[in-house]
């Protein structure tokens, strides 16, 4: 089989499809690759202008190398092989947006020191009891989550989830795409 596509091989493919060189960018997109990419490095921390990320529909299991990416708003790492949230608190003050449906995502503690964070998706996961998912309730601006297709609520009849979920996350403004009224 061949190599993973690294970081840097895919920034480079990038910037020749679209002309713009990564560095000053501020929407990056490398999902898809192939073969896929399997790690995140430092190589995306040069992206300091970045603000939309999209590593979606590779084989990531872990997030890193994302320390110097200051001004990253959204962050796009969904249909990997991710198994927890661990390494996202480097964007704590700046990161709005996380979408990681589709991976193996059990526990989400990380969650808890996003600051800014307002969406939150990760439906298609492994979470399974309401002990993990109120950690979803501590970052105070979070609004919207899509949450269907974890074991949690799959068991669980549609009304009696939503309204858990609601009096759980008393700030949330839409669960799995259906705005909440309260």
């Amino acid at each position: 089989m061949a190599k993973p596509t690294t970081i840097k091989d895919a920034l480079a493919r990038w910037e020749d499809r679209t002309k713009q060189e990564a560095i000053s960018a501020l929407d990056i997109g490398l999902q898809f690759q192939y073969p896929p990419i399997e790690k995140m490095d430092a190589t995306l921390s040069n992206l300091v202008a970045c603000q939309k990320l999209s590593l979606s529909s590779n084989m990531i299991e872990k997030i890193s190398g994302i320390s110097g990416m200051k001004n990253l708003r959204i962050l796009s790492l969904a249909r990997n092989y991710l198994k927890n949230l661990n390494g996202i608190e480097v964007l704590a003050d700046t990161l709005e947006e996380l979408w990681v449906s589709y991976n193996n995502i059990e526990k989400i503690k990380p969650i808890e020191a996003m600051k800014a964070l307002k969406v939150f998706y990760i439906s298609h996961n492994l979470v399974k009891d309401w002990a993990e998912f109120a950690r979803i309730g501590v970052p105070p601006s979070l609004i919207d989550i899509t949450f269907v297709g974890n074991p949690l609520n799959e068991n669980m009849d549609t009304a009696v989830f939503i309204a858990e979920a609601t009096r759980r996350l008393p700030n949330l403004k839409k669960l799995d795409g259906e705005p909440l009224i309260r």
